[in-house]
């Protein structure tokens, strides 16, 4: 598959989400999940969000608006790990 988007939204998913009139919530997570699937491992997600939600702030109604912000919350708050790994030794 051929990308043409930029470092952002390499495959243009995020744009392409806003564009597509009475998307769901639930097709925005999904569109969302396959965009920080695609961004590769590492923090470049993380880093594209602020850009992202910046980008199209002229729609903050819109549901993928508000599954950024919500991403950008999740992803960089940091999680605790569980089981023996985060028992003092």
């Amino acid at each position: 598959m051929k990308t043409y988007g930029d470092a952002l939204d390499p495959k243009m998913l995020i744009t392409e989400s806003y564009r597509i009139d009475g998307i769901t919530d639930e097709e925005c997570r999904s569109i969302f999940l396959d965009w920080a699937l695609s961004m590769g491992e590492g923090d470049a997600a993380i880093a594209a969000l602020p850009a992202l939600i910046a980008r199209h702030d002229d729609m903050p109604d819109h549901p993928m608006t508000a599954v950024l912000r919500e991403g950008l919350e999740r992803l960089a708050t940091p999680k605790r790990r569980g089981g023996w790994r985060s028992r003092p030794r």
